[in-house]
């Protein structure tokens, strides 16, 4: 049987014949097999994009990753920057020296590197500008005084090194007021600087020229410096952010100087970059704060600490009562408190420790030392205007003989530690730049009453910071009249990542403010 079914079954197969492939069939065989052999090929890389609108409204970081990418070149992006500079700084006199020169030809050459497949730096390509009061290697050190010609820099201080090293390139020097020593920018020298929101409102200082190049849209990024306040205080005149970070953040350090700076001075200044985008001051500072030997305050600190447990707390810092606010400031801390709460945050309205006593230790301190080192020899070379501000910030500090001086430095700790213990309950403070509306561009020559006035009745939050050596940051918020408000967060040491998150908290919903100065400006 097992033979018999043999057969039949062999016979039954034979007799099938194949059946002969249809042609729709073929056709969807065809179809697959070209399906695979598409995947199988190489993609051709996406063309690199570019970021609406012309190079010079990009931010730092859409423009570094366009010349990381291929989508604009460093030459391109340079002569955008130039073209801008040279149309907007005659009125501005933000810039008072073009590099533009020099910064094609750095172009170029980064150019040139990107080509040959060789490492790029964080800002390559990335126009900046730099403060005229920091050594830049062969040129004079003006810091807004005619007499300082003859201090050429023999090397780049190490803010304009480490920006250089990041493939930063320079496109010019921003104006600063004679010694960097007042609130606004005004020298002999270059003359004033205005700014771009309305030339009848100051453009602060003394990183004026800094803050009004950036706002209106002449690079990037702009190097400044704070010690009682010239970081923050033309970010908030000119719109844009900043930071200022805790000192020995960034290393600082003058070859051209003849003198060493005294302690309390180099203890209580902080270099800095100010943006449009708070994304690039997070940038300028990680590029900004590498180490350089030449600084013994620098600390190699991380960028980012521990996150704080559960809803961050943040005091909204109460008013002392002999401050008289202006609504259209308290209502921009009230949106700047809405912002943060919508954002996550838990906002209370708290007392902050002993905000005038901080103050009056800064203007003590800072006074007594710059009358005892510097100020006999900086009025022999200053104009009548210097005169007029420096005499207005003097005459609200208590002259200091060596026992008071050294009871002011140790009443400095006292501050700085009960600080340091509030910021366990609450991380960060928000707390206002100015109480009142963006004075006018000359208002430090007014009176010395006028002077103090500003700077103990209107910005007394921001320099009384500098003596506590924390950092904070400056976002802008809203207009009022057209002119710009920008509120202050302040955090503990080394504690920039805290301050910049709640920045950018408040940036995402006020959004930046520098798109709506383009459209003024056309």
């Amino acid at each position: 049987m097992a033979k018999k079914t043999t057969k039949k079954t062999k016979k039954k197969t034979a007799s099938k014949k194949p059946a002969k492939p249809s042609s729709k069939t073929s056709t969807s065989r065809k179809a697959v097999a070209a399906k695979k052999a598409k995947k199988a090929a190489p993609r051709r890389p996406a063309a690199p994009r570019r970021p609406k609108g012309p190079a010079w409204q990009w931010s730092a970081v859409e423009t570094a990753a366009a010349i990381r990418s291929g989508a604009i070149s460093a030459v391109e992006t340079v002569e955008a920057h130039l073209e801008r500079m040279r149309a907007v700084n005659p009125k501005l006199n933000a810039v008072v020296v073009d590099l533009g020169e020099e910064a094609l030809k750095a172009a170029h050459a980064a150019d040139k590197q990107r080509a040959k497949g060789g490492a790029l730096g964080l800002l390559h390509g990335v126009p900046v500008t730099i403060k005229e009061n920091v050594d830049y290697e062969g040129r004079p050190n003006f810091n807004g005084v005619p007499a300082n010609k003859g201090l050429v820099a023999p090397s780049d201080a190490p803010v304009v090194r480490n920006l250089k090293k990041a493939g930063a390139i320079v496109i010019g020097l921003t104006n600063t007021p004679e010694f960097s020593f007042r609130g606004f920018t005004d020298n002999p020298l270059h003359g004033l600087t205005l700014n771009p929101w309305d030339p009848d409102i100051t453009c602060g200082g003394s990183s004026g020229g800094a803050g009004s190049a950036v706002a209106a849209g002449i690079g990037t990024i702009a190097h400044g410096n704070d010690i009682g306040g010239s970081l923050r205080w033309p970010a908030h005149c000119n719109g844009v952010a900043t930071i200022k970070p805790t000192q020995g953040r960034i290393p600082a350090f003058n070859e051209s100087a003849t003198a060493e700076r005294p302690m309390l001075a180099h203890l209580m200044s902080a270099q800095g970059p100010l943006a449009r985008h708070v994304a690039d001051v997070r940038l300028a500072l990680e590029v900004m704060s590498q180490r350089d030997p030449r600084d013994p305050w620098w600390v190699p600190a991380p960028l980012v600490g521990e996150r704080p447990k559960g809803p961050i707390k943040v005091a909204l810092a109460k008013i002392p009562d002999d401050m008289d606010v202006d609504p259209s400031v308290a209502a921009a801390l009230r949106q700047a408190a809405d912002h943060l709460e919508r954002s996550g945050y838990r906002v209370s309205e708290v007392e902050v420790p002993d905000i005038n006593g901080v103050w009056q230790t800064w203007c003590d301190i800072i006074t007594n030392e710059t009358v005892v080192m510097q100020e006999a020899s900086m009025l022999k070379v200053t104009s009548e205007d210097f005169h007029k501000a420096w005499g207005g910030m003097k005459a609200k500090a208590n002259v200091l003989d060596l026992k008071a001086w050294m009871q002011a430095t140790a009443a400095r700790n006292g501050h700085i530690r009960a600080w340091q213990l509030f910021f366990e309950d609450y991380p960060i403070v928000l707390a206002p730049t100015t109480v009142k509306p963006t004075p006018g561009p000359r208002d430090d020559t007014v009176s010395p009453e006028r002077v103090r006035e500003i700077f103990w009745g209107e910005i007394r939050f921001i320099s009384a910071i500098n003596v506590l050596g924390l950092p904070g940051a400056v976002v802008p918020v809203a207009l009022h009249d057209g002119r710009p408000i920008g509120v202050q967060l302040i955090t503990g040491r080394y504690r920039e990542d805290l301050a910049l998150d709640a920045a950018a908290a408040i940036e995402k919903r006020a959004g930046v403010l520098a798109h709506r100065l383009w459209d003024r400006m056309g």
